[in-house]
């Protein structure tokens, strides 16, 4: 029987976290509110690559989206400056690697709530502490008790500056990413196939036989923060960058769904943030980009947030199993999940970092340590992305 909090767990953010937390909560039989500043479900923007991890979790929380999307295959990297090209089959020991619409994995989590779970309009803008809990003032006047909170509001988490959390760092890269559709079929193999051209470098990944998702890597400058504002003016950066690309890739710009771009200079935590932050303050943690921000050199973010869901989940269900709902055992309940993450965390972003350090523009003896520490330390190069989070 499960275990019953009426609206007592709250949760901000309805992103992919967000959702897949109170997702999780639903399936052990407890009730959640999502506040979620939008006044719509965000299903827009581009995909999203989902590691055997990633796909583990989704099996735990009961979505099924493999008939969304197509195995990678293998990974080809071409040097336009050098005229080199190499390709990397994809081996079955890494398990599924699959990139899907970001907007299908969305919409499909809100799909599996109860209705009336996602409160859509709530934007947070202040948290007071209230015995183990918080008050949440929201912008419309509205004040929200929480016996538990769960931050899962991104990078710039309301929750997380609440807890005290140091901020990610913000890379000197820009990352513009979009979805093409060939009506025709676009005949590219199923392989994430890399670009690198000057400092440009350009990743195509094929979701099916009729649509691409494409990202641009480059040097971020002030004049990207109006960009991400615009749609149009992301195309008109992407078309810029790619200008001394092969013409197919400019025409895969110009295929794009509308709506679907973003323009983001990503922001990540080191490894020292989880090992020596506190990210639990009472009832009151974070999870998804609020806790453990990463590169997309190593392509968990998105699955690691699914971890989180499912391990939360089942420490909030165990520990409310054994005893009457009250502030210490809300209390214990996260305790719990912050042992448990926070070794798996630190573990994941020394990999993320030390591959930051490799793709981005280091010095080349950073690169070269970076490199080396990596291969000593991670002599399985997929044990990160085969973890398994554990059922509920």
């Amino acid at each position: 029987m499960g275990v019953g909090l009426g609206d007592d767990v709250v949760i901000v953010g309805g992103g992919i976290s967000g959702l897949a937390t109170a997702l999780a909560l639903h399936r052990k039989g407890i009730r959640s509110v999502v506040l979620e500043r939008s006044k719509v479900l965000r299903a827009t923007g581009g995909a999203i690559t989902i590691k055997a991890n990633g796909w583990i979790a989704l099996d735990y929380l009961g979505v099924i989206l493999r008939k969304n999307s197509l195995q990678v295959k293998g990974y080809t990297f071409i040097d336009l400056d050098k005229g080199t090209r190499s390709t990397e089959p994809t081996r079955m020991e890494e398990g599924e690697i699959r990139t899907i619409k970001r907007g299908d994995l969305v919409v499909a989590l809100a799909n599996e709530l109860p209705p009336g779970t996602i409160r859509y309009g709530s934007h947070v803008c202040r948290i007071e502490p209230n015995g183990g809990g918080a008050i949440l003032e929201l912008s419309n006047g509205i004040s929200l008790k929480a016996k538990v909170l769960i931050g899962c509001d991104g990078t710039n988490s309301v929750v997380s500056r609440y807890l005290g959390m140091k901020p990610p760092t913000f890379s000197t890269t820009v990352v513009m990413r979009g979805l093409a559709h060939y009506p025709e079929g676009h005949g590219y193999e199923h392989v994430f196939a890399v670009y690198k051209k000057g400092r440009v470098t350009l990743g195509r990944n094929p979701l099916d036989d009729k649509v691409v998702y494409w990202e641009i890597m480059q040097k971020w400058t002030p004049q990207f923060s109006e960009i991400s504002r615009s749609q149009d003016l992301i195309k008109v950066a992407s078309l810029e960058a790619l200008k001394c690309f092969p013409d197919e890739m400019s025409d895969m710009i110009n295929k794009l769904i509308p709506g679907s771009m973003n323009c983001t200079r990503f922001g990540y935590h080191g490894p020292w943030d989880i090992l020596l932050g506190r990210f639990r303050r009472d009832a009151v943690t974070v999870a998804g980009d609020a806790l453990h921000a990463s590169s997309p050199f190593l392509g968990q973010g998105g699955s690691m947030g699914l971890e989180d869901a499912v391990v939360i989940a089942r420490c909030i269900h165990r520990k409310l199993s054994e005893a009457c709902p009250s502030p210490e055992a809300y209390e214990a309940a996260l305790s719990h999940y912050v042992n448990e993450r926070r070794a798996r965390l630190v573990w994941l972003l020394v990999e993320a970092n030390l591959m930051i350090n490799m793709k981005m523009t280091s010095p080349p003896m950073l690169r070269i340590a970076s490199r080396v520490v990596k291969s000593l330390l991670f002599r399985d190069p997929m044990g990160n992305a085969r973890f398994d989070c554990g059922p509920f």
